[in-house]
């Protein structure tokens, strides 16, 4: 999968920044709340660089790594004081840092469809080996139930000089839902289309819960941001290492 490319980034940035932008208080509380003040916090699934922009501002050192690198065209542009690596969440390296973010359902998406489950205690254990002794990983996800069974959802968006259409479909047996995705943007005089098509293998958050307990977090699961509510069937977490943890 080639996920955000150009103009579907562009769009992104310009019409979906809220979910990021309005967590970015409850995150930095949550930070603030297990005593972290400063450090890195790697932001895993960075996108545009709206919770860096935010993390920077709160004085922290911010790495980013995303997949999509018209994403991080626009995040370096947007945060040249934060690091951007080009890579999936799944794959990139993880340097020894005071905390992980993960926000807007990251680790949902498959590269392709006939992936199968990415195994999250593997990505779980290494962000706890590099979590530093009282470090925290925030991250959210998507669970089953975003279409009803049996249905195709569809819808549009349009911003000045763009539009986007959005197709969902979840196939209940294996959990997994296919967003299709059609944009136009005003390219000088005329609009340009691109579709994109993406899958994310959605996931329980008591399953999630008890794969973080496995890898040795204390694990506290929760439905919003501070006082930002998250979308129904989502769910988020705070893993914490202990100060015992190795």
């Amino acid at each position: 999968m080639t996920a955000y490319r150009e103009d579907l980034a562009y769009i992104h940035d310009l019409g979906f920044g809220d979910y990021a932008l309005q967590s970015a208080p409850g995150i930095l509380e949550i930070l603030a709340q297990n005593q972290i003040h400063e450090g890195l916090v790697v932001d895993l699934g960075c996108g545009s660089g709206l919770s860096a922009q935010e993390l920077i501002k709160a004085h922290y050192r911010v790495i980013g790594v995303d997949i999509s690198e018209s994403m991080l065209d626009i995040a370096r542009t947007r945060v040249p004081d934060a690091e951007f690596v080009l890579g999936s969440i799944f794959q990139v390296p993880i340097p020894p840092c005071n905390a992980v973010i993960s926000i807007g359902e990251c680790l949902n998406y498959l590269l392709k469809p006939s992936d199968s489950n990415h195994n999250l205690t593997q990505l779980f254990r290494r962000i706890y080996n590099a979590l530093t002794s009282g470090g925290v990983f925030i991250f959210d996800i998507a669970e089953p139930g975003q279409v009803k069974e049996g249905t195709t959802v569809k819808g549009f968006t349009e911003g000045d000089d763009w539009l986007v259409l959005v197709e969902k479909e979840e196939n209940y047996q294996q959990s997994r839902l296919t967003r299709r995705i059609i944009t136009f943007r005003q390219v000088g005089k005329y609009y340009r289309r691109d579709e994109e098509v993406h899958y994310q293998q959605l996931y329980k958050a008591t399953d999630i819960e008890a794969e973080l307990q496995q890898v040795g977090f204390q694990v506290k699961t929760l439905r919003n941001y501070g006082q930002y509510n998250l979308p129904p069937a989502h769910a988020a977490f705070i893993a914490s290492k202990s100060t015992e943890g190795q």
